[in-house]
């Protein structure tokens, strides 16, 4: 017969874990109070808390109680493999009454002397956080109220973990972006300079970046990209491709040839990175700029009336491919006030417009005046009091 835990046992379980006892704590401290507390609530001899890195499909032991060495060791399962790793692939409850090398990998458990376990997957909103086991040394038959408990108790510190790993990731993202983003563009004789960045509102920050820096004979490189995904992970990848892509620039004149390179970096060292790419180098006379695109929206040119689109040719954006493709460089003129305005797809996409209507909106707003001035009209007109959808960069070039 199931039995089902009584509201006695659930409010005990809730309340060791409950926001007020452990709210206050860092996730570090959480951690070890939680497990403390379930040991001595199931009255089991060991306590443990596995969380799940899904970049490396590793558990990792980060809590524990009167097993410590396993987060001392820093002891790793691989998901699906030994009795944690089959929790995290089965994400149901497990009860192990042999345990031995044949099924734990991790020989601390045996040479601890346990001869009972359980465990239960960790789960968060459909996300596999970790796997939550307590063990026992006697020999002990775990009931279906000690698995319905346990469960209760893995579902509270999953959704306590997953919350506060979202909130560390995003924090850190935005940190790393506000790192690579210039802090300040960098003055330049014959050219004026001006830019905006928004994150996405709803998400944070993704990978759009934008960089302005001087070259040898007097030349400006300037660049705005977008990598494809959201949060940490996303802005990682977007520090990698803005280092590589200033010392390509170092090294080629032709911004065509910069972006090829980045695209045979990107190919072997960032698998699975898709990113788009517009790469620019002013000239040391500034009455030209050679513009070239790797799956990037078109500059937006004015040069004495209303601004326009400048359909360019557009390569393959920047990502893993089978072999090199060649790429193109545009050379456009630039005469004295006039402007080019850069920007990334969060500007002008629209979930009830196509996109047409964006880039058509974005180029009666780009005039021939200050950097500074087109900046602000364009963010006014495109994005006005309505929080960003996507992630937003505009940079803007005027020759003076």
């Amino acid at each position: 017969m199931v039995t089902v835990p009584s509201a006695d046992d659930r409010l005990r379980v809730l309340e060791a874990l409950s926001e007020s006892a452990l709210g206050h704590m860092d996730l570090d401290s959480v951690l070890r109070t939680a497990v403390g507390r379930l040991r001595a609530l199931f009255e089991a001899d060991t306590t443990t808390v596995l969380l799940h890195e899904p970049a490396s499909g590793t558990l990792i032991a980060t809590a524990a109680a009167g097993l410590e060495e396993e987060v001392v060791q820093g002891v790793r399962v691989s998901v699906g493999a030994g009795f944690a790793g089959r929790i995290a692939a089965l994400r149901e409850p497990v009860v192990l009454s042999a345990v031995d090398a044949t099924t734990v990998v991790n020989p601390l458990l045996w040479e601890r002397g346990l001869s009972t376990l359980l465990g239960v997957p960790m789960l968060a909103r459909g996300h596999l956080v970790g796997v939550l086991h307590i063990g026992s040394v006697g020999a002990r038959d775990f009931t279906d109220d000690d698995i319905r408990l346990l469960k209760v108790a893995a579902d509270r510190l999953a959704l306590a973990v997953r919350m506060e790993l979202l909130a560390a990731e995003r924090s850190a993202a935005e940190a790393l972006q506000r790192s690579l983003l210039p802090a300040r563009l960098p003055s330049v004789p014959g050219v004026e300079l001006a830019s905006r960045y928004v994150p996405d509102s709803l998400t944070g920050v993704g990978g759009d970046w934008y960089d302005v820096f001087s070259l040898p004979g007097d030349r400006l490189g300037v660049v705005i990209g977008d990598v494809t995904g959201r949060g940490l992970g996303a802005a990682v990848v977007m520090g990698r491709l803005r280092s590589a892509l200033r010392a390509y620039a170092l090294d080629y004149d032709d911004p065509a040839e910069v972006l090829a390179k980045l695209d045979h970096k990107a190919g072997h060292f960032e698998t699975g990175t898709m990113a788009t790419v517009s790469y620019a180098v002013v000239g040391p006379g500034r009455d030209w700029i050679d513009v070239s695109l790797a799956g990037h929206l078109p500059p937006v040119v004015a040069d004495g009336g209303r601004g326009r689109i400048r359909f360019l040719p557009v390569d393959p954006p920047i990502g893993p491919r089978e072999s090199p493709i060649p790429r193109q460089v545009t050379r456009m003129e630039l005469t004295p006030e006039s402007v080019v305005a850069f920007y990334t797809d969060g500007l002008v996409e629209r979930r009830d417009a196509v996109i047409d209507e964006g880039l058509e909106r974005l180029a009666g707003l780009v005039r021939a005046e200050r950097a500074e001035m087109v900046c602000s009209r364009v963010m006014a007109g495109m994005l006005g009091p309505r929080p960003a959808g996507d992630d937003v960069a505009l940079l803007v070039v005027r020759r003076v």
